[in-house]
C-alpha cells in the first residue's frame, strides 16, 4: 500500500510539473508588415528610383519570406523581378542588407553558405520595427546595386513612423 501512494504522489508531482510548464508558455506576438504599409514601401521606392530615372521591379517580403508584394516596372529586363526576389530574401535571411552580406562573402575566407534564393548582390534591405526583422525589400534594375539599395532605403523611410 505504502508503494501505490508512493506511485499516486510522484505521478500527481510529474503531472502538475508538467502542467507548469504548460502555464508558462504563451501564444507569440509579433509584429507584421501590413499590405498597405507594403504598398507604401513599394510606392515609396518606385517614387525615388522614377525621379532618378531608374525603371525597376521590386520585391516585398514578410517576415517568413513569402512575397507580399511584388511589381514588375515598365521597362524593366525580364530578370529584375526575380533578382529582385532575391536580393529581399537574402536581406531577410541575414536580417543585413544584402549589400552588406555580399561584402562579408568577399571576405570570408571560405565559401558563403549555400542557401536557395539569396544572392550576394546589392538592393535587398529588411524592414525592422525596433529590432525586430518583419520584412524586407529587394530593388533591381538600376544601374548600379547602390541605387537600388537607396530606392528600398526611401521606401522603408515612408513608413518610418509605423516602425518605431
Amino acid at each position: 500500500m505504502k508503494n501505490l501512494n508512493l506511485t499516486y504522489v510522484a505521478s500527481a508531482l510529474v503531472f502538475f510539473a508538467g502542467a507548469i510548464d504548460c502555464k508558462a508558455q504563451t501564444l507569440v506576438t509579433q509584429k507584421a508588415l501590413s499590405v498597405d504599409a507594403a504598398l507604401a514601401v513599394a510606392h515609396g521606392a518606385l517614387d525615388k528610383c522614377h525621379t532618378d530615372g531608374y525603371r525597376v521591379s521590386l520585391t516585398v517580403l514578410d517576415n517568413s519570406g513569402l512575397v507580399k508584394l511584388q511589381v514588375r516596372g515598365d521597362g524593366t529586363g525580364p530578370h529584375t523581378l526575380e533578382h529582385s526576389r532575391r536580393k529581399a530574401y537574402t536581406a531577410l535571411t541575414f536580417k543585413r542588407t544584402s549589400g552588406e552580406t555580399a561584402r562579408a562573402w568577399a571576405a570570408a575566407t571560405t565559401p558563403p553558405p549555400a542557401i536557395e534564393g539569396t544572392v550576394g548582390a546589392q538592393g535587398g534591405v529588411p524592414i525592422k520595427a525596433g529590432n525586430e526583422v518583419i520584412g524586407s525589400i529587394g530593388v533591381s534594375g538600376a544601374p548600379g546595386g547602390e541605387k537600388d539599395e537607396a530606392c528600398a532605403v526611401a521606401g522603408i523611410a515612408k513608413i518610418a513612423d509605423l516602425l518605431k
